[in-house]
């Protein structure tokens, strides 16, 4: 680009998860939409976020989500941007409805909000493995792994505020066992069967965050496992930012389906940026 363009913003956050919002009308390439989201994300030269989200038309759903990590890097699905676009499209900007329907790299998601309570659901999880033997900084450790659109591991602890979790996220994250895609790490607390605190160390992102949706989602069904409790369950799930996040879903044995992940969505500010 040699002219100097101006790009509309929304500045969003959930559950301390922070978006650069825009729409979809840049006619811009993956490698262009890569180097805006470094820019964009970048907390001492640009906006500042955990990542960007393109907003567009959609032939299969209400509206498209492109989700870009801080480092340039496309995630096939977010559970907090999705929350926080479902509130940008129900706010005028997209659609106009409580009810959207998003397509995105994961699949149809289809959302509800209610005011700045945005539930989002979310594909079933799959390859779900418990009990992985890996070692890492010469420990030996057992991790759990689950797909809720992006891929998580999930290590149970005691005493989470206690954890590294940017050094030993960072060394699971890049761990071989879960090349060459790599993994988002959670590390989780079980307080009891309905209540869990977490904290994360984000793949794209490179960093602990203060939430991540899909990691929340999957350390509520992990922390249920064995469990005997079956049928509809509800588990509340306290985030690093200290915002609590609610995971529902239905439990059948092994088998766990409709899946919806419920918090507040909000603006923060609207604004240009220039390129």
């Amino acid at each position: 680009m040699t002219m100097e363009k101006v790009i509309n913003f929304t500045k969003m956050v959930a559950a301390g998860n922070d978006f650069v919002v825009i729409e979809d009308k840049l006619k811009a390439g993956n490698s262009q939409l890569a180097r805006l989201a470094i820019r964009l994300c970048d907390r001492k030269y640009g906006i500042g976020a955990d990542g960007m989200l393109l907003i567009g038309k959609s032939k299969k759903a209400d509206i498209r989500m492109r989700i870009f990590n801080a480092d340039g890097s496309e995630a096939e699905m977010c559970g907090n941007g999705a929350r926080c676009a479902a509130f940008f499209a129900s706010s005028g900007r997209v659609n106009a409805r409580a009810k959207i329907a998003m397509e995105t790299k994961a699949g149809i998601i289809e959302s509800v909000v209610d005011k700045k309570s945005v539930k989002v659901k979310l594909t079933d999880p799959k390859e779900i493995k418990l009990g992985i033997p890996i070692i890492v900084n010469e420990r030996s450790l057992r991790v759990n792994f689950v797909d809720t659109g992006v891929p998580h591991t999930i290590v149970f602890v005691e005493g989470i505020d206690a954890i590294d979790a940017h050094n030993l996220g960072r060394a699971i994250r890049y761990h071989e066992k879960f090349q060459p895609k790599g993994t988002n790490v959670d590390f989780v607390e079980i307080v009891d069967d309905d209540f869990i605190k977490i904290r994360t160390y984000e793949r794209g992102v490179e960093a602990e965050t203060l939430a991540c949706g899909t990691g929340a989602t999957a350390s509520a069904i992990l922390s249920t496992c064995h469990s005997p409790k079956m049928g509809e369950r509800v588990v509340k799930v306290k985030t690093r930012g200290g915002e609590i996040l609610k995971v529902l879903f239905d439990k059948a044995d092994e088998k766990v389906s409709n899946v919806w992940l419920e918090g507040l969505a909000s603006t923060v500010y609207k604004g240009v940026f220039y390129v």
